[in-house]
């Protein structure tokens, strides 16, 4: 019987413990940030979602490498999410700046939108965008 009650109290405090944890932990697809917009392409379904688009991000100069560089995101996404994204995955203070590149040619606004983007300068089926924390091109 004593061993049943360790049993339990060992469950108990294990269970305990996860729903303890913080979500200080990076996010690990931008569905924590776009409100469930975005999934990670390594969880693919058997039929491509037509609404998302294919980003690659690519860090530059001085801006940590993401394990993860290929993302899935829906189309209508502005990227001022990505960039919050970015900047939670990374674990950037929030009074850091991160800018973010297309092509490694401009700037985009906030508000712009992933599909507007991918439309004028998508290549090989994705859009390229570059991020740092200090300006580089534009």
């Amino acid at each position: 019987m004593a061993a049943k009650e360790e049993i339990s109290n060992v469950t108990t405090e294990t269970k305990n413990k996860e729903l303890d944890s913080t979500t200080e932990d990076p996010p690990t697809s931008l569905e924590t940030i776009s409100e469930g917009n975005a999934v990670r392409n390594g969880v693919q379904a058997a039929q491509k979602d037509k609404t998302k688009i294919d980003i690659l991000l690519k860090a530059t100069a001085n801006a940590p490498i993401m394990k993860q560089k290929k993302w899935s995101v829906y189309q209508d996404n502005p990227i001022g999410r990505i960039s919050e994204f970015i900047k939670k995955y990374l674990k950037l203070d929030p009074n850091e700046r991160l800018f973010l590149y297309v092509n490694q040619t401009f700037a985009p606004a906030p508000d712009q939108t992933v599909k507007n983007l991918y439309d004028c300068y998508g290549a090989d089926g994705k859009l390229v965008i570059h991020y740092c924390k200090s300006q580089a091109w534009g």
